[in-house]
């Protein structure tokens, strides 16, 4: 017998999960944009004293890769558990490691106190910081997907997606206030290290609300119908289920994820490094119209994810992703007439942009993996492809810059991932209005439309 349609939760009820789910994205990555933007500002200087300036960047930024490098393994750690477990259980995990890591990062000694061991011991706290990023985002898109009302699952389950600008703004705003009200000597030796001991503060706030809510409905009844259809507990092997039964759909997440998270990386984090270098632009300055894009992009994520329950995720996710290559050109060059003017609306149109990539990311992910392998699959898809995306980036932007001397071959390979990206989610199958309560006998959704979702809102 095909299960119900998964009802929506009480009105007062959804708000606090949202709320859940936000505050927790948006702590673990005010951790990790925090690590993006000291290490383009600081850590080449406090890490990698006897390299050039350029080099010694590209240096913090091989520490920055290694958290992309560890977000597949929290990917399948947390994947795995939550499937099995529950998806609350794993988020109160990843945000205290996240936290933790953070918090300790602030008190880390630097080259000149302990020489070499510094740089170690600050990539083992980034591989920390990757893995449990690897396993946050998953589980609170999830958390939002399974309790939301099907009819608006877009604008909803994009949400979560506002933690990560939300995460830019904080980490970006608390640097732009320090840089702007301490001496660059005073940045350097201290001043650097009050944002990542903050997170302590936050970690402590997001648990408390974490802990409030309830686990996902749709989870708890796909749990239920195993134990009574066969005995057992949950999905022994998510990851097997998902190679199995949705290679084709991890490929399209990872594709998916190509242009949204290169261009991501490009606007908000290497911009720091080429507005400061290439176009003369003042730190300050740079960070200023970064802190403004980031609220741009805030605002628009939602309005974006309300759209994508309208006319389709594909739709949306396509125009964002055709924009941010009909764009990248004029980005760059707004950014070398060393404006603020140009420089924030460079940020800002690329950003808006891709929030209409980033925006129904979420639902669009969900509604493309059954129940019990909803959360390694999710979590594989999008996690996987940022070893590929934006863990090398910067990295790699940073590299043309330097053999080059020219935006010209950093434009060329953001519009290379934007190909890509066309071509995976032109290969999707529309999945709004999806039930996600609806699993087939093999775990794979069967594609039935949420009665409950027929209509959209007003």
């Amino acid at each position: 017998m095909a299960p119900e349609s998964t009802a929506p939760p009480p009105p007062a009820k959804l708000p606090r999960i949202v709320a859940a789910s936000l505050i927790g994205t948006t702590i673990e990555w005010y951790d990790f944009f925090l690590y993006g933007s000291a290490a383009a500002l600081v850590f080449n200087k406090l890490f990698f004293p006897d390299s050039d300036p350029l080099v010694g960047t590209l240096l913090a930024f091989v520490t920055y890769a290694a958290g992309f490098a560890a977000r597949p393994l929290g990917a399948l750690v947390f994947g795995h558990f939550g499937d099995r477990l529950g998806r609350k259980k794993l988020l109160v995990l990843s945000l205290l490691l996240m936290g933790s890591a953070t918090f300790a990062i602030g008190l880390l000694p630097t080259h000149a106190t302990i020489g070499t061991a510094a740089p170690v011991l600050l990539t083992v706290l980034r591989l920390v910081q990757g893995f449990a990023l690897g396993g946050e985002w998953g589980g609170a898109v999830l958390l939002v997907s399974e309790h939301g009302d099907a009819r608006r699952r877009g604008f909803w389950a994009s949400w979560p997606q506002t933690g990560a600008p939300a995460g830019q703004l904080l980490a970006t705003g608390v640097l732009s206030l320090l840089t702007a009200t301490l001496s660059d000597d005073a940045f350097v030796a201290w001043g650097w290290r009050i944002p990542f001991l903050l997170s302590g503060v936050l970690v402590v706030v997001g648990l408390w609300i974490r802990l409030s809510v309830d686990e996902s409905p749709v989870f708890k009844q796909a749990l239920a119908r195993a134990e009574a259809r066969q005995g057992e507990a949950a999905e022994k092997l998510p990851l097997v289920s998902v190679l199995r039964h949705h290679w084709r759909e991890v490929l399209i997440a990872m594709g998916a994820r190509m242009a949204e998270n290169i261009s991501y990386y490009v606007i908000t984090a290497f911009i720091l490094v080429y507005a400061t270098t290439a176009a003369d632009v003042s730190k300050q300055t740079a960070l200023n119209a970064v802190l403004i894009g980031s609220a741009v992009h805030f605002a628009v994520i939602p309005a974006w994810g309300a759209l994508s329950d309208r006319v389709g995720r594909r739709p949306v996710y396509l125009f964002g992703a055709a924009g941010m290559g009909l764009w990248i050109f004029p980005f760059f060059a707004l950014v070398d007439s060393g404006s603020f003017g140009g420089l924030v609306l460079a940020v800002s149109v690329g950003l808006i942009l891709n929030g209409a990539m980033y925006a129904p990311q979420a639902a669009f992910f969900a509604e493309m993996f059954a129940t019990r392998v909803r959360y390694s699959g999710a979590s594989i898809g999008a996690q996987f492809s940022s070893v590929a995306a934006g863990a090398p980036a910067p990295l790699i932007a940073t590299a043309l810059l330097a053999k080059y001397d020219s935006a010209t071959p950093i434009a060329l390979y953001v519009i290379a991932a934007v190909l890509l990206t066309l071509v995976a989610v032109g290969a999707a199958r529309e999945t709004r209005n999806r039930d996600l309560a609806d699993v087939t006998a093999d775990g794979a959704p069967s594609g039935r439309v949420d009665t409950a979702a027929k209509a959209p809102t007003a």
